[in-house]
């Protein structure tokens, strides 16, 4: 039994309605709807009396309520019980990060750890967005900062922390790498290097989105996937790119990084940047790493 719809029938048997519901459990109103079929055609029976205006249990929702709840509390104790075990064979806060966050968040977030609860030991991995995820699924990364899909799975619980700034980069060489600042106008002729769709939505989308919004058609010189190989390849003169402020920090010589100044109102094509962890659970080191970080969060994100 998938305890997950169980948890969308309690949700909807509490709001007896689907949109609340869904908003409650951070679900698709659709995707909720479609998990409560399964269920009644699994018990091969009706749990709610549905109209244009009202939703009610059937007498066959209100005879499992009480047994739906025992079930998901029994789930949800016995997931804190796995991650206790877990915890005390390996007193290890496990990180993951994106390649921007693990180059300009976790060193200062760290640092500040470090300085406050020497006791934590953190093991940081750096991955995309697509390979933490499932990571905190399987419970084996205790939180991860990347980048929120644009279907989130509602057994993951996203905070959004703040937005990156987004840069140019350029060859030191190039005509514009002196300028104070840059329009998506400025680069309309500039080949440019672009990331991977398929494993860098948000990256690929913030350079395709602002030439799409300014009227303008991207020039893409090139597709990588690494922002290490993306900078690399704007040293050899391949393409100019838009990456994310953190990305300067990759020490590679020959690249000028100038911000880019988007247009009054632009929040779609901006990258930004969550906490995400596995909803429903409970993690004292997790809670003191969101803590140093909420009490520096300001700082944290001038930088960014």
């Amino acid at each position: 039994m998938d305890i997950q719809q169980i948890r969308c029938f309690l949700a909807v048997a509490e709001e007896l309605h689907f949109g609340r519901a869904a908003q409650a459990i951070d679900m698709l109103p659709a995707s909720l709807s479609r998990q409560i079929r399964l269920l009644e055609d699994r018990f091969e029976t009706r749990l709610f009396l549905r109209t244009t205006r009202n939703v009610a249990l059937t007498e066959a929702g209100t005879a499992i309520l009480d047994d739906a709840r025992a079930l998901v509390a029994q789930a949800d104790l016995f997931d804190q019980r796995i991650r206790a075990v877990r915890r005390s064979e390996t007193a290890v806060l496990k990180v993951g990060a994106i390649d921007s966050a693990a180059a300009g968040l976790m060193p200062q977030l760290l640092q500040l750890l470090r300085a406050q609860r020497p006791e934590i030991e953190v093991q940081l991995v750096e991955q995309k967005t697509i390979h933490l995820l499932p990571r905190i699924l399987s419970g084996s990364l205790d939180i991860a900062f990347c980048r929120p899909p644009d279907i989130r799975d509602p057994k993951i619980h996203f905070q959004t922390l703040f937005f990156e700034t987004a840069v140019v980069a350029l060859p030191e060489g190039h005509a514009l790498a002196d300028r104070a600042e840059l329009k998506v106008q400025d680069i309309a002729d500039e080949p440019l290097i672009v990331p991977d769709r398929r494993s860098r939505p948000h990256s690929h989308d913030l350079t395709i989105k602002l030439f799409t919004d300014a009227g303008l058609t991207v020039r893409i010189a090139q597709i990588a996937e690494e922002k290490h190989t993306i900078v690399n390849l704007v040293a050899t003169g391949t393409g100019l790119a838009i990456v994310p402020r953190w990305a300067s920090r990759i020490a590679i010589p020959g690249v000028s990084f100038v911000p880019l100044v988007l247009p009054e109102g632009t929040t779609r094509g901006k990258l930004i940047l969550a906490a995400a962890w596995a909803r429903g659970t409970r993690d004292d080191q997790r809670d003191a790493l969101l803590a140093v970080l909420d009490k520096n969060l300001q700082a944290i994100e001038a930088s960014a």
